[in-house]
């Protein structure tokens, strides 16, 4: 069958459609973030691949596979998560930092396929700075960056599920690679999900587009993974979305 992918230049192409849809970074929102004391648990080293299909201007997205390799040892962690198509890497977000008081503490966040750009939290100085030139952000308690946030709300989620019934709400300041918004998140119910991977429950996550220029974010965290995710949407107010569903999970599993 024809695929309209292999007819343009797949690398660049597939790497603007995930920049655009699954990884670009959602409009700052002004609500304080939650603060408020919290249990964490954080999931054990693993390594979990994904399955991505999507829409980009009514083109299909096909033939993308994704890879999270998340490494902790109680005290520092390191996040990586890639996506390929034909062995080419298209898009690589990395996200390093130090297991603390507040859960997963980044240090600093690197998203790219070649120039990678830069985000770095200072905490001792109170501040996000953007190798972007973009004006530095307050860093507030729990700050995570666009990739280790998935990793926290799993933390959070593990350590304590009672506390966070279905229509609970947690807020984290999130910082991309030009500013740091706070993120809200409502919970929903644990549900069976079939995935290539096979059949898992799963507890989902939503954060709501907030504006015609805003995106839609849907997690859904597997207790089997130690709450890490086994599927995450992103879709546009245009209707274009990106979709990564778990299909093999070849380390041995979170803790």
């Amino acid at each position: 069958m024809f695929d309209i992918f292999l007819s343009l230049n797949m690398p660049r192409f597939l790497a603007l459609i995930l920049v655009a849809v699954l990884m670009v970074g959602c409009a700052a929102e002004p609500e304080v973030p939650d603060v408020s004391p919290r249990e964490f648990w954080v999931a054990g080293p693993i390594q979990l691949k994904y399955a991505v299909t999507g829409q980009y201007q009514s083109s299909p997205m096909r033939g993308v596979n994704g890879e999270l390799v998340w490494w902790q040892n109680g005290y520092g962690y390191d996040a990586q998560l890639t996506f390929e198509v034909l062995r080419n890497t298209i898009l690589n977000q990395r996200s390093t930092g130090r297991i603390g008081p507040s859960g997963i503490e980044p240090e600093k966040y690197s998203e790219g396929r070649k120039d990678e750009s830069i985000t770095r939290f200072l905490r001792d100085q109170e501040k996000i700075v953007f190798s972007s030139n973009a004006p530095s952000a307050q860093l507030r308690g729990g700050a995570q960056d666009r990739l280790s946030v998935m990793m926290q709300l799993g933390a959070i989620l593990k350590a304590n599920p009672a506390r966070y019934p279905s229509g609970a709400l947690i807020s984290i300041q999130t910082a991309g690679l030009r500013d740091a918004g706070v993120w809200v998140f409502v919970i929903g119910e644990d549900e069976k999900m079939t995935l290539p991977v096979g059949e898992i429950v799963v507890r989902k996550l939503t954060r709501s587009s907030r504006s015609d220029v805003d995106n839609k974010l849907e997690l859904w965290l597997a207790p089997t993974y130690g709450y890490l995710p086994a599927r995450f949407r992103q879709t546009r107010a245009n209707g274009d979305f990106a979709d990564a569903q778990l299909r093999a999970v070849p380390a041995t599993k979170a803790q």
